[in-house]
């Protein structure tokens, strides 16, 4: 229903568009001039771009796919994050959901210099100086949120606010953002335990020498689905520092780059992009929001 909803709206946006340009005054220019490369050559032609397929789009994802961000480890079926957002991406750039090719691409591989097997990787690829050498990205399509995580029975597993964590023992992995949410949201009357990584945080959750921790939310979803006895996800804090940011992966100076960065931003700038975060990551499908 999302993306038949966003369709629908870009098929309006289109025929305002097109009617807007019947109506412009044409630019005779000088006569018998030829038209201007500038003024008439789209540089991302819907559908005709330099993929690796002609008139195809092929997006990489590692397997497992995990949830949320895709559904029963199969991408080609839209549900997810991070499916969704791929397919509106193709949308955008003239690619329907039958031109979408998935392949297999390994996350460190899809990170190493060299000629890549797919046009863009989707992967939940934080967006690096140091990956930024051999690579490219696209716009951020997703700011990481700091999340409380605990265990079922817990003092803080039904908190709904930040309020009701204020008494509870709290940890988080030294320098991250995680323990500036705690120091700087939260502002627990316990000081915050620090832990020299999330594996040694995750064992003092599980022994009771914390009642919850903090980490961002693709580690909430992992500790607590993959990692955790009934691990359980207390809820998102807000926003605080330099977000962490996720983007589409692309070849080193690829042909392709700029009209990726395009679509994404258009995803954002149109609320897409927030549309598919409250979706697929949030309430019942993610995590609850802490005010």
């Amino acid at each position: 229903m999302v993306r038949s909803h966003t369709l629908a709206a870009l098929g309006s946006a289109a025929v305002i568009v097109a009617a807007l340009t019947a109506c412009a005054p044409v630019d005779e220019g000088t006569p018998g001039a030829a038209p201007s490369p500038s003024s008439s050559a789209d540089p991302c032609p819907a559908g005709q771009l330099p993929t690796k397929v002609s008139g195809k789009i092929t997006i990489g994802t590692d397997n497992p796919a995990y949830e949320p961000w895709f559904k029963d480890n199969k991408p080609q079926n839209g549900q997810g994050f991070e499916a969704a957002v791929s397919y509106q991406v193709a949308e955008r750039l003239g690619y329907p959901a039958t031109n979408v090719v998935w392949t297999q691409v390994p996350f460190n591989n899809a990170i190493q210099p060299g000629p890549k097997a797919y046009d863009f990787d989707v992967n939940q690829f934080s967006i690096t100086p140091e990956r930024k050498k051999a690579v490219d990205f696209s716009s951020a399509y997703y700011l990481v949120r700091q999340t409380v995580i605990t265990t079922k029975g817990s003092k803080v597993a039904g908190a709904t606010t930040i309020a009701a964590l204020k008494d509870a023992k709290l940890g988080a992995q030294v320098g991250t953002t995680s323990l500036q949410a705690i120091n700087e949201l939260i502002r627990p009357s316990t000081p915050a335990q620090v832990f020299n990584s999330n594996d040694d945080a995750k064992k003092a959750l599980q022994n009771g020498t914390v009642d919850g921790l903090v980490v961002d939310l693709p580690t909430a979803f992992y500790m607590t689905g993959a990692e955790l006895d009934n691990g359980v996800i207390v809820g998102q804090l807000p926003q605080v520092g330099v977000p962490e940011q996720f983007g589409l992966v692309l070849d080193k100076d690829s042909a392709l780059t700029d009209c990726v960065k395009d679509a994404v931003d258009e995803l954002r700038q149109d609320g897409t992009l927030a549309v598919l975060e409250k979706t697929w990551l949030a309430g019942t499908a993610g995590a609850p929001e802490l005010k």
